[in-house]
């Protein structure tokens, strides 16, 4: 199992299927930007589900018992149970997920679960239809994906967990709304830190809504309190409901970062490995792939790229002004998934 440079273990893989998304959240694709002539990747640029696959055995070798299926919307990948078919065969695997906003859920969910998906997260940044139209960029209201939640827990894709970034002035006045909504369904809503992802979404610190004030705001009304994690590496630090309504989270990547317990890798769709969320740049696995690399040289390549990880921008970020910040080049999050 190798170590980066600060002894952290690769242990979760997220796989980028796809870089296009049905909607046009202004902190991660804005509409004015990634509009109808925009140019996304060309179909012979993205990874195979076959060629997927083969990474994934590869990466499992090297200890990562986790995936997560991204994208932009991995959903808008067809047929992409076949996808998940090739990943559930794979020996040592705990944990297949997907994460998606859900507006397709619903009609696939049934054979996504046949398929060998574990469960889903969702991404619903707010329960009002105003202000989650506005944050989708598409107008869309909540209905579908609410009804794409309810079809996959029907299936046993379950617990749902819920992502919900927080901006300040856009959507922080829905948060108890949101935690109180699905307080006691089982689903476990997480609230995000607004981070600066990609180089395009105009991120300032003053529109960081900081995790104590989620908390604040969440234990007024219904109070909770903190429990210990699931396992190491975890992002989101978790609180229960002190009457037994279940539990929230919230991921405090900006006011308390974790980089010192992170342990994941990004796959992007056109076969990039970032080993940082806000990573510049990424080694090309696809050209040695289709060149004809065996196994054991893919291994050493990743192996080599993992042993020289040194990333931890989230810890260094308040030490940045913000011309430094701007000036930063950083993977765009629908590249990447989350």
């Amino acid at each position: 199992m190798p170590l980066d440079q600060l002894g952290r273990p690769l242990k979760d893989l997220r796989i980028s299927v796809t870089d296009r998304c049905n909607f046009r959240c202004p902190y991660c694709m804005p509409s004015e930007i990634y509009g109808e002539s925009y140019r996304f990747l060309p179909k012979a640029e993205i990874l195979t589900y076959e060629e997927i696959a083969r990474l994934a055995r590869i990466f499992v070798k090297l200890g990562v018992s986790k995936f997560r299926l991204t994208g932009g919307e991995p959903l808008l990948r067809q047929d992409l149970q076949v996808l998940i078919a090739l990943l559930n065969q794979i020996d040592g695997i705990d944990d297949l997920a997907l994460t998606t906003n859900g507006y397709l859920l619903a009609q696939q969910a049934q054979a996504l679960k046949e398929a060998g998906l574990q469960r889903v997260t969702v991404s619903l940044d707010s329960l009002d239809e105003e202000v989650f139209a506005r944050m989708n960029g598409r107008g869309f209201g909540t209905k579908q994906v609410l009804e794409g939640m309810q079809q996959a827990v029907e299936v046993g894709l379950s617990p749902i967990k819920i992502n919900a970034v927080v901006q300040k002035g856009v959507n922080d006045h829905t948060i108890v709304d949101l935690a109180r909504r699905f307080k006691g369904t089982g689903h476990i809503v997480r609230f995000i830190e607004y981070m600066d992802v990609g180089t395009r979404n105009g991120w300032r610190m003053d529109e960081v809504v900081t995790a104590d004030e989620i908390f604040r705001r969440i234990n007024e009304v219904m109070p909770i309190e903190p429990i210990l994690g699931n396992y190491q590496g975890e992002v989101a630090e978790r609180y229960r409901y002190l009457d037994g309504g279940g539990e929230v989270g919230i991921i405090a990547s900006v006011t308390r970062p974790f980089c010192g317990d992170c342990n994941r890798a990004r796959l992007s769709a056109d076969g990039k490995l970032y080993t940082c969320l806000f990573a510049s740049i990424g080694p090309d696995l696809k050209g040695p792939v289709r060149s004809g690399a065996s196994d054991r040289e893919l291994e050493e390549m990743i192996k080599g790229i993992w042993s020289l990880r040194t990333d931890r921008y989230s810890e260094i970020r308040a030490s940045l002004t913000p011309k430094e910040r701007s000036q930063l080049r950083k993977v765009e999050m629908y590249h990447i998934g989350g």
